[in-house]
């Protein structure tokens, strides 16, 4: 059975009813001076909160102020938090468990992991003092669909996910009033990382076009040839399209599940595996994860105007590699006990994004970039000066920045819509974040608008600016409680001066337009 339409059959019978918890009416919470008295089914408690479904409604209730009583009431004096989590493989198999371990040590908390098979096992936290045990995660690595079956079904309380939650996922859970999925603070990027085109170390070609790529997993490029001096068939590798690696590779090249098989791809479970059997196929060429290349030799991303585009580190922590993969956890409407949440809240700080970038994964924290490390980049801009753009514009253009350096922090729309992307969205709240801590207190933060080359330089210019008021207002609104009088905001605009990739693909302008942050 499909997993949405799995979910969708389990989650509908909880909701009628079928599938009950608990036992009805299992608990009695009554205030302290006995004025109050509430009963019904416990839904879960975090250590803190009582969660109960009650004839007026499911009810969270401070459990400092209430005695319990019932069969499903909870041993306050031995409580451990329990957080299942299931999905993405590239998630949970190493990053998720180094994030764990490293949070035990921080906290001074000792890790025990047990294993029921290669894909299921959990890590328990306990007090290195006496042993205490504060809290266990389950960790099911099945798919990124699976994940969101199962947190649909009620099966799970996160989902890792290496692709954003499909239209149909969103609408089953506002459905079944889970509420939307997308909201900010139900869905966050955990780490980067990037598809990259692979090959033998045996196989001369060193670079390809976006287009190219989607030519081959379509079927219409089928021999070397076509791109290189060897003449023998192409044999194309891909994740399985039920993953969350392989349907972002499909959307990415702009392709659908029928044009892969038509091609006859070979379809693999996991990055190791396909970079295994790319690395020993002289003919063979595959998209895997960044953090998984192995011993096979990463294609340089071009263009039919020469500019090129490698999955650097900092290429995809800007996004400019176009292939950049966010990998993000989806969370619950509901409250999470608090050794979860503090466990989050880590995730997001800087000593996390060390393990994170030792992990293999390209992490989140801002960098600051000097435009002396950006030749590309002014060449690039160089290189349009005298079209559309005037020499002036350019010179202009390049003393301004001359006096800034760039944050890694950047952000672009989704397309065709006036919507930040994912990995935007979450840049938005880092930056947010940032500010309210004072970081860039002193400062100068500019937002920088650019666009692709379609149209007319005016107007570009124009559009450019009004992206960068956008995403100058996001970060202001969610940077609440950030002083603005310690720093100076601002908006700039250079329109198409400064291209990333080629014009000629929707892949190469959708890189061009972007906002980026600047500070002196």
């Amino acid at each position: 059975m499909d997993l949405v339409k799995r979910a969708a059959v389990i989650a509908a019978l909880f909701f009628f009813g079928f599938v009950p918890l608990v036992s009805a009416q299992d608990v009695t919470l009554t205030s302290r001076d006995k004025s109050v008295e509430v009963s019904g089914n416990l839904l879960g408690f975090d250590g803190e909160f009582y969660r109960v479904e009650t004839d007026y409604g499911e009810l969270t209730i401070d459990g400092a102020g209430v005695d319990c009583a019932g069969p499903g009431c909870p041993n306050l004096t031995a409580f451990v938090a329990e957080l299942d989590i299931a999905g993405a493989p590239e998630v949970g198999r190493l990053l998720l468990p180094a994030l764990i371990e490293a949070f035990a040590t921080k906290n001074n908390l000792k890790t025990e992991r047990v294993s029921e098979n290669d894909d299921t096992f959990n890590i328990t936290l306990s007090q290195k003092s006496d042993g205490t045990t504060l809290a266990r995660f389950f960790i099911d690595i099945n798919s990124s669909g699976e994940g969101f079956a199962d947190l649909l079904a009620d099966q799970t309380d996160i989902v890792m996910s290496t692709r954003e939650i499909t239209p149909q996922e969103r609408k089953l859970a506002r459905e079944i009033g889970m509420g939307d999925l997308t909201q900010l603070g139900r869905a966050r990027v955990l780490a980067l990382d990037a598809l990259v085109p692979v090959v033998s170390t045996q196989n001369p070609i060193n670079e390809i076009s976006l287009q190219q790529l989607s030519e081959i997993y379509s079927g219409n490029i089928n021999n070397w040839k076509t791109l290189g001096p060897q003449d023998a068939p192409i044999t194309r590798y891909l994740r399985d399209l039920e993953t969350g690696s392989g349907a972002v590779a499909l959307q990415r090249l702009k392709l659908n599940a029928a044009d892969a098989a038509d091609a006859r791809t070979l379809f693999s479970a996991d990055n190791l595996d396909l970079a295994t059997r790319v690395s020993v196929d002289p003919f063979g060429i595959g998209l895997v994860g960044r953090s998984t290349t192995l011993d096979t030799k990463i294609l340089t991303l071009t263009g039919t105007c020469a500019r090129t585009l490698r999955p650097t580190r900092r290429n995809v922590k800007t996004e400019d590699y176009p292939l950049t993969t966010p990998l993000f956890l989806y969370l619950p409407a509901r409250r999470l006990p608090k050794i979860a949440r503090e466990f989050l809240s880590y995730t997001r700080s800087p000593a996390a994004q060390l393990v994170i970038r030792r992990a293999g994964f390209v992490d989140q924290a801002p960098e600051e970039i000097p435009i002396d490390f950006q030749g590309d980049r002014l060449a690039n801009a160089i290189s349009v000066a005298g079209n559309d753009v005037s020499v002036e514009a350019v010179r202009e253009m390049i003393g301004e920045l001359r006096q800034m350096r760039r944050l890694t922090t950047s952000f672009r729309f989704e397309t065709g819509s006036v919507r930040l992307d994912a990995q935007s969205r979450s840049n938005v709240e880092q930056l947010a974040s940032a500010l309210e801590a004072g970081i860039y207190d002193g400062k100068s933060l500019v937002f920088v608008g650019f666009s692709d080359g379609e149209g007319a330089a005016a107007a570009n210019l124009e559009i450019s600016r009004r992206r960068a008021e956008v995403v100058k207002a996001a970060v202001l609104k969610a940077a609440e409680t950030a002083d603005f009088n310690q720093l100076d905001v601002s908006v700039q605009a250079y329109g198409e001066a400064m291209p990333m990739a080629c014009d000629d693909t929707e892949w190469g302008r959708q890189v061009n337009r972007r906002v980026e942050v600047w500070i002196r």
